[in-house]
Parts: C-alpha cells; sequence; structure tokens
C-alpha cells in the first residue's frame, strides 16, 4: 500500500506593531460612530427633529455643532496620532482618550434608545476597552 505524503504549511502570522493595531481599532470605531449617525438618520421623526433645529434636547447652534465636532475629531484624529506620537506619550494619549469617550458613547443612549444603538454602543466601549487594553500592555523593550 502506497501512502500520499500531503505537505501542511503553516500560515504566516505576521507581528503587527502595537502603534498599527490601536490605529486600526481607532479607524473601527469611526466607521461605527459614522454609520449609527447615518442609520439614526432613519429613525421617525428625526430629520423632522433636525429640521425644526433640535437635536434630541439641545437647539442645533454653532456651540452645539462645535461640540459634535470636537467628539467626532477626538477619535479620527486618533488614528494618526497613535501612529504618529511617541511611545510613552502615544500610551498615555491612548488609554486618556479611549477613557473619557465611554461616558460619551453611554450618553448617546440617553432618551429613546433602539437596539441598534445599544448594539452599536456596547460594540463601541468593547473597542475602547481594546484601546485601553492595548495601550496598558503596551510592550517594553
Amino acid at each position: 500500500m502506497k501512502t500520499q505524503k500531503i505537505s501542511v504549511s503553516k500560515l504566516e502570522d505576521v507581528a503587527i506593531s502595537i502603534k498599527l493595531k490601536l490605529a486600526m481599532v481607532w479607524t473601527s470605531l469611526m466607521f461605527l460612530i459614522i454609520y449609527l449617525d447615518y442609520f439614526h438618520l432613519y429613525m421617525p421623526g428625526k430629520i423632522a427633529d433636525i429640521l425644526k433645529g433640535r437635536v434630541f434636547v439641545f437647539d442645533i447652534t454653532q456651540g452645539f455643532l462645535l461640540v459634535a465636532l470636537a467628539l467626532i475629531a477626538t477619535p479620527a484624529l486618533m488614528i494618526f496620532l497613535s501612529v504618529a506620537l511617541p511611545a510613552k506619550i502615544n500610551r498615555w494619549i491612548n488609554i486618556i482618550t479611549a477613557a473619557v469617550n465611554i461616558p460619551c458613547i453611554l450618553f448617546n443612549l440617553a432618551g429613546e434608545a433602539w437596539l441598534h444603538m445599544v448594539t452599536g454602543a456596547v460594540i463601541q466601549v468593547i473597542l475602547l476597552s481594546l484601546i485601553i487594553f492595548y495601550a496598558w500592555k503596551w510592550p517594553r523593550t
């Protein structure tokens, strides 16, 4: 009886730098934030409220939009900063920024929270926790 030798090759598992991992998690978070904001427009009455100049209990003013921009600009900038900053500063900026973003994400559930919003918030908190974990466990030389 003839046996056939099967060659099994291992898949290469390339090590990814912590900076790149952090940037990828921030990018995932940004996509999720953008899509959840977009899906929010499909909820009944939301566009009508926006046309009336209201979001939740807030009037849409320059100040409101400036705060909204700051909340979105922070994770967007973290994509770049996670790669560009030196390790020591990078580690702490990631930990602090992710920790500050968790209550902001949870605040968005105030009022009328639909299942897609709750699910999105859970995923966002998981991603932010992953950022904190990766930054906390930053490899040392």
